[in-house]
């Protein structure tokens, strides 16, 4: 394709490309391209139009594009996802960080703030992938400290230059085994983005998630329920006595959470109120404390 090769036009034509193959948010996932390959900064987007850009920053882009054309994401392509404010490093071994899950870090920034006592508060993270969760903690609730658990070591990498890359790599500790096995000592708040996809509805999910997200951070078993087992088993021993666990889970599925929590000794906190509804107003995820 013929590309443009004045910025402003580029963007131009790519959002009308990616426009004609249904993209909704051509112009954003142009845009967030353009700089990603160029260098170039959202304000020289605008401020000045008439920028060249290189043939070979056009070859990039134009690869990148018809990436975008057949489906992949655009975090998949510029390695970065935005999640409560903040740029996350994505790759093959982790789950995209999702907007829904913003409304599990406002809970848990409020949990934290709400606090007794002068200890430094301790966050353990089950399953962290990208560490956007406990990262976005530790960011906003600059006192705590932070384990993050997953099965991969790649993820954990990928955590790991996360926390470097936002200034709390001193207040994580990241540890690779499966959910919360072999972890020690006692924490404030416990959370987890288990897998909750049932396995046999993996197959008609979106091709953007089938296709690029890990299928360990999907597949949640016959009813998309196994993580939720193996967590609580293990929740109230890591808990302190006033501590809270806090878990997302999938649209329709907190009752079946809140019966396996009950199981192994955990309670919602509050009442219904421990259901916190996302913007959607969807039951997104649930507030427990020990009985």
């Amino acid at each position: 394709m013929n590309m443009p090769r004045k910025v402003a036009e580029l963007h131009r034509a790519i959002a009308a490309r990616l426009k004609a193959a249904g993209i909704d948010t051509a112009m954003l996932d142009g845009r967030l391209i353009i700089c990603h390959v160029t260098g170039l900064s959202d304000v020289d987007l605008i401020a000045r139009p008439q920028t060249p850009v290189c043939d070979e920053h056009v070859l990039v882009i134009e690869e990148m594009i018809d990436r975008r054309q057949a489906g992949e994401p655009v975090s998949r392509l510029i390695g970065c996802k935005q999640f409560f404010g903040r740029g996350f490093s994505v790759a093959p071994a982790t789950l995209d960080p999702r907007p829904d899950t913003e409304v599990l870090v406002e809970t848990g920034v409020r949990l934290l703030r709400g606090l007794r006592g002068d200890r430094p508060a301790r966050v353990l993270d089950i399953g962290t992938g990208t560490g956007a969760i406990v990262i976005s903690l530790l960011a906003e609730v600059v006192s705590a400290s932070g384990v993050a658990t997953d099965i991969s070591d790649e993820a954990l990498g990928v955590c790991r230059s996360n926390a470097i890359a936002l200034g709390v790599d001193d207040r994580l500790e990241t540890v690779c085994t499966n959910w919360a096995d072999g972890v020690t000592g006692k924490f404030d708040l416990v959370v987890a983005n288990p897998p909750y996809i049932a396995s046999g509805e993996i197959a008609g999910l979106e091709a953007n998630v089938r296709n690029y997200d890990p299928g360990l951070a999907l597949d949640g078993g016959t009813d998309g329920l196994d993580a939720y087992r193996a967590i609580f088993s293990d929740a109230a021993g890591l808990m302190r006595t006033d501590g809270h666990m806090l878990v997302e889970f999938g649209q329709g599925q907190h009752e079946a959470v809140v019966q396996i929590a009950a199981r192994d000794g955990l309670v919602l906190a509050d009442g219904s109120a421990g259901l916190i509804r996302d913007l959607a107003s969807i039951i997104r995820c649930a507030v427990f404390k020990v009985c």
